[in-house]
Parts: C-alpha cells; structure tokens; sequence
C-alpha cells in the first residue's frame, strides 16, 4: 500500500523530508527563451541533487499552469523526472469539485498517463464527501493516495478552520475526523490509511490535537522555513518513533543557492545548495524527533 511504502521509504533515508518543487522563473536565475524549459532545467538539477537524500517531492501545479501550456507539459515531465530517479510524488493541487467533476480531477491525476507518475494528490475537502470520495475510490483502484486539507499552514486559516460548531468541535476538527473515517478501511501494516491530512506546521497546539484525533492518519506538513515552521513546532505532527508525518519544505531548498555569495561563481548552484539544504533539514528534523522507527 502507497502510504506503507512511502514509510518504509522514510525509514530506509532516516529523514521524513519532502522537497517542494514550487518552481518560479524567477528562482531559476538567467535564463534564455522558454521560462518552462528554464523551469524544468532547474527541476531536473534540484532532483537530481536530493534524489539519495529524501523520499519525496511535491509538485505545485499552479507554478506551472501560470506559464501556459508548456507549464503544463513541464509539470507531467517534473513528476516523470522525479518518478524515474526513485522518489514519491506528490501532485499539490489541492482538486475538489461536486461528485462528477471531481471524479474527472481524480482521472486526471491519478488515472491513466497523467498519473502514472503520480503517487499521491493534494485535495480540499470543504465541499464534503461528495468531492472526496471519488479521489478516495481512485486512490485504492490505482494504490495512490490523498492528502485532505485540514488545518492549513497560511494565517487566514482560522477564519473558517478554527470556528466552533454546535457540538463544540472546531471546524479543523470535524474535517479530521471525517478524513479519519474517509480512510477507515485502508489503514495499512504501518496504522496509516491511504487517505492523510495536510496540517501545518505553524499551528503546533492544534497539530496536537489533530494527532490525538487521527491516529490512522499519515500528515503532510506544510509550513517549515519560510513559512515560520520549525522542527520543535512540528513535533507533535508525528507519532511515537517519529513515524506518521513527512515535512514539506519549498522555497528553503529552491533559493537556497540564492541565500550565500559562496554559490555565485558555481555553475548550476542550486545543485550544490539544494543538497545542502536538504541535509541540513534532515540533521535539524532528526535531532527533534531522534531515530525513525515503527
């Protein structure tokens, strides 16, 4: 089962560690002619640097609809890339529709030739079951997985997520609980469903909570480096051997070349910085959360 493997995957590297591949041009540097073929040049160097290192990327779509058709292309090419040289790959697309349209995402990402290269998705599950669950069925005909929004890493987050409802749960609240039962007859060896939760990790205290409430949830964690979240703020996301979780980190390790004046003379220096970075997050997750283990 997808969510097993991904496990297995994170215990063999000791590091629970997703690299995001939320691509701007201008994160790329100097460039001629086509932004998505810059794009997708710097994609490769940036996988091609961590690949031994984490288990995951994650791709952000809208970085690459925003730049046409060949954004598009680019995208696909970023998970085949990816796929190709041994990693998980998450698609952040954050999908949700009513029950038929959303049987249409769900075919186009994790379906067919859009997503053979596709391990998991990410979707909104605010419009409720109805443009969930056809990303749920797809997920077990094809041994993918999903990530459903829960209590999301962006300051606004609480104007809606953190609102009490008639029975005194917060709406975060509610939303794990229904992803607890969205994913109740997947659960693998490992206790984790196919079906996870995206819970960031500028949110600590309710990550807490949200951890005691899905015990059979495996969290993408958004929110470390930029965004504020660090690995003392992230460690309640995770369970008893650090197992449950994988840590998202974009910008820190994209334009990490971009942070020191020891990489302006190198060529293609987001390899050199990327890896780095990448090694610098894992030392800084593990001396949290200690030895990976189930």
């Amino acid at each position: 089962m997808i969510i097993d493997a991904l496990s297995e995957k994170i215990i063999e590297r000791q590091n629970p560690t997703c690299v995001g591949l939320d691509t701007s041009p201008e994160y790329v540097g100097a460039y001629r002619g086509d932004p998505a073929a810059a794009v997708y040049r710097f994609n490769r160097n940036v996988v091609d640097a961590v690949f031994d290192v984490v288990p995951a990327v994650k791709v952000q779509i809208a970085y690459y609809e925003a730049l046409g058709r060949g954004g598009v292309e680019c995208f696909f090419d970023t998970c085949a890339y990816a796929k190709a040289r041994g990693l998980f790959v998450i698609a952040d697309c954050k999908r949700n529709d009513i029950g038929a349209t959303a049987a249409q995402y769900a075919k186009a990402f994790l379906e067919g030739r859009g997503g053979e290269n596709i391990d998991l998705i990410t979707i909104n599950g605010y419009l409720g079951s109805d443009g969930v669950l056809p990303f749920v069925e797809a997920a077990k005909a094809n041994d993918k997985g999903v990530f459903v929004l829960v209590k999301t890493s962006n300051p606004s987050s609480g104007e809606l997520q953190d609102l009490k409802l008639a029975d005194g749960r917060t709406v975060y609240e509610c939303m794990g609980d229904m992803v607890e039962t969205w994913g109740g007859d997947s659960v693998g060896k490992y206790g984790y469903s196919r079906v996870g939760a995206v819970v960031g990790a500028t949110y600590p205290e309710e990550a807490k909570i949200l951890r005691a409430r899905m015990p059979h949830s495996f969290f993408l964690i958004p929110g470390y480096g930029a965004q504020g979240g660090n690995a003392a703020m992230l460690k309640h996301c995770f369970k008893a051997g650090g197992m449950g979780g994988i840590v998202n980190n974009s910008r820190g390790i994209l334009c990490a070349h971009k942070t020191s004046d020891k990489w302006k003379d190198v060529p293609s220096p987001e390899r050199y910085a990327a890896r780095e970075a990448a090694l610098k997050m894992k030392a800084d997750l593990l001396s949290v959360l200690g030895e990976i283990h189930a």
